[in-house]
């Protein structure tokens, strides 16, 4: 229903305290931001090489995955072609399985999210353990991701100290975010000496020479690969770009956008096995991508690489929160890949936006978020999701609107309104009444004010 996020989003609200913090601190973010963009006089070109680049490569994608593919192989990495979520969660367990891993340490990755690989590997006796930081806070507690690149944002550090009392036997009362860490630092450490195997996500793929390049502040993907023996790589066909060249523009972009920083504290590539009897394995996965890529009105969201600015500015994330969103990726750009991976599922979501295009207007790569949210808007009545009472009130101002005489009749007596009692005004029959007083109308409408300063 389109008032699924709305729903939600209330009770998000009902701590009014909480939402305040979630807005402040998400808006510090995108101040963070703003900084590192002025300080490049580049960086307006650099968002359209960076989009041009996206857009040439998603429109030759075929070419492009071959090569990678072709130059993965050649360096005697071992690629596999996963066509959607399930396929993608058999390849990854058949190859644990055939190297008999009973523990994984995984590094941050929103692919493995989309296809739920963690249940599905622990129903069958493998441990996964998730070792960012935030991810790893939110696996311990069993919740999901509630931002891209901060996932446990939503989070204080009172929430997190009881959690790790529970969870790590920590200092009972000592919240304190170093203390904390350590605990973290410690528990983890534990947890890359005894894994069988890593996985990494990747922020880019390089058509050129079949690298994977994944960009961390907490080198743990560097610690998931060079403990195990097994590196096991989880990749989305979009992200596949051509060369070193465009990485330097993405890399100059990402953490500029995503967090308010110069770059990652590590960036980190991956070309082959490691020495000494190291497997490496990429997964290349679809799970719709290549149809999407066909769809004329909505392909570019395909550019996205996953920074998360659009969500850092958005008025509606910022004072709803993640978890009010149906789809795991919520804001901006999951509005938009949740409509292409289920319309029906996650109608819900498009009313969560007010047209602002401010996402879009900080996007690195110029993802036109917003126009494609007022496109699946008008698209809701076909998909049977559209509000009854929202295409009630068109049909009603579509007549008003089509009628001059209607028009001037209700725009002259609309004042009337004024005189009703508030309490019958301001109550939950009347939807504007929710979080602020209804407005006051004035005694002339406005184009009879303007023919009266005519005069």
């Amino acid at each position: 229903m389109s008032t699924a996020h709305s729903k939600a989003a209330k009770e998000f609200l009902k701590n009014q305290q909480y939402a305040h913090w979630h807005d402040a601190t998400f808006w510090a973010v995108r101040t963070k931001r703003d900084n590192m963009a002025y300080g490049l006089d580049e960086w307006e070109q650099l968002r359209e090489k960076a989009s041009a680049i996206k857009r040439h490569t998603i429109t030759h994608l075929d070419e492009y995955l071959d090569q990678f593919a072709t130059n993965a192989e050649k360096n005697g990495v071992e690629v596999h072609w996963a066509k959607d979520a399930k396929e993608f969660n058999e390849i990854v367990y058949g190859i644990l399985k055939n190297h008999d891993v009973k523990k994984m340490v995984k590094s941050k990755s929103m692919l493995t999210e989309e296809c739920e690989m963690n249940p599905y590997l622990e129903e069958r006796g493998i441990e996964v353990v998730e070792t960012d930081l935030g991810e790893r806070i939110i696996q311990l507690k069993g919740q999901k991701p509630s931002h891209i690149v901060m996932p446990a944002i939503h989070l204080n550090h009172d929430d997190v100290g009881e959690l790790f009392e529970e969870k790590l036997g920590s200092e009972k009362g000592n919240h304190d975010p170093t203390y904390l860490t350590y605990c973290a630092r410690l528990s983890l450490r534990n947890e890359f000496l005894t894994a069988d195997a890593g996985m990494t996500g990747a922020n880019f793929g390089i058509a050129e020479t079949g690298d994977i390049v994944v960009c961390t502040n907490e080198g743990n993907a560097d610690m998931s690969t060079s403990c195990p023996k097994l590196h096991i790589v989880a990749i989305g066909l979009e992200k596949v770009i051509p060369n070193y060249e465009c990485l330097a523009v993405f890399q100059r972009m990402l953490c500029r956008a995503g967090t308010g920083q110069p770059t990652t504290t590590y960036t980190s590539h991956f070309r082959k096995a490691r020495p000494t009897a190291h497997k490496m394995h990429i997964v290349l996965v679809d799970n719709g991508r290549s149809e999407w890529v066909a769809n004329p009105e909505h392909w570019e969201s395909l550019k996205c690489i996953r920074c998360g600015s659009c969500m850092n500015t958005c008025p509606v994330y910022r004072r709803s929160g993640g978890y009010s969103y149906s789809y795991f990726i919520p804001g901006p750009i999951g509005i938009n890949l949740g409509m292409l991976r289920d319309a029906q599922q996650h109608s819900g979501n498009v009313s969560a936006c007010t047209l602002c295009l401010s996402c879009q207007t900080v996007c690195p790569v110029k993802v036109n978020l917003g126009d494609q949210i007022y496109l699946w808007r008008q698209q809701l009545d076909s998909f049977g999701t559209a509000n009854p009472q929202k295409k009630l009130m068109c049909k009603g101002m579509s007549i008003l609107y089509g009628s001059s005489g209607l028009y001037n009749f209700g725009t002259g007596l609309a004042h009337w309104a004024n005189s009703i009692p508030s309490p019958l005004m301001n109550c939950g029959l009347n939807p504007w009444a929710e979080g602020h007083d209804m407005m006051k109308f004035p005694k002339k409408p406005f184009h009879e004010m303007i023919k009266d300063i005519e005069k």
